[in-house]
């Protein structure tokens, strides 16, 4: 009696593990969007340096939100705007999840996958920001830089190579250029921000 029991617990478990798995498998759906929405979604996931297929799921998948927000289409006017074809990967899970609430609310699914993508826009305006506020650093930091070489000249002229005061002065302006070439490149890689 206790092995049929377990034998029962080890089949509903790998029946509910096995729908999970599925729920998590990737599948290729296309949306028509405006070009706004298909710009926020890669700007962001480039930004934050994780996939565009991560914020959907994300965005996506919150039923509760989603069914917020087609009430919300409802009362809205249908924004006549350009919309361009794009395909994504997402899991299918959050597209059975998008199709279900868009059947229930009778709310059209590229309507309300616009509408999901317009709550990143908040996450945007933040990374806009951060991105304003290391340029402002970025004079400053090229003076320290300057500074940096200018000290291990210094050091040059005055010490041995073999100088423990001139190993550290050449090893603080190493790490110095290094740091400042990585963030040139951070700051390099929100320049798309402006634009948006």
């Amino acid at each position: 009696m206790g092995n049929k029991n377990k034998a029962v617990e080890f089949v509903m478990l790998s029946e509910t593990y096995s729908a999970d798995l599925r729920g998590r498998q990737s599948v290729r759906t296309t949306f028509k969007l405006t070009p706004r929405s298909i710009d926020a979604l890669s700007l962001l996931a480039g930004q934050l340096g994780i996939k565009q297929k991560s914020i959907f799921d994300h965005l996506v998948d919150d039923t509760r939100t989603l069914q917020a927000l087609a009430r919300e289409i409802e009362k809205r006017e249908a924004i006549q705007e350009e919309r361009v074809a794009k395909t994504y990967v997402i899991s299918r899970k959050t597209l059975e999840n998008l199709e279900q609430v868009c059947k229930r609310y009778q709310t059209p699914r590229d309507a309300l996958v616009e509408f999901s993508i317009e709550r990143i826009l908040p996450l945007i305006k933040e990374e806009k920001n951060k991105h304003h506020n290391r340029q402002k650093l970025q004079d400053k930091l090229d003076r320290f830089l300057a500074d940096s070489r200018e000290l291990l000249e210094d050091a040059d002229k005055i010490l041995d190579r073999e100088d423990p005061v001139f190993e550290q002065i050449y090893q603080m302006a190493k790490a110095a250029q290094s740091s400042c070439d990585e963030i040139n490149q951070i700051i390099e890689k929100g320049r798309r921000l402006e634009e948006f």
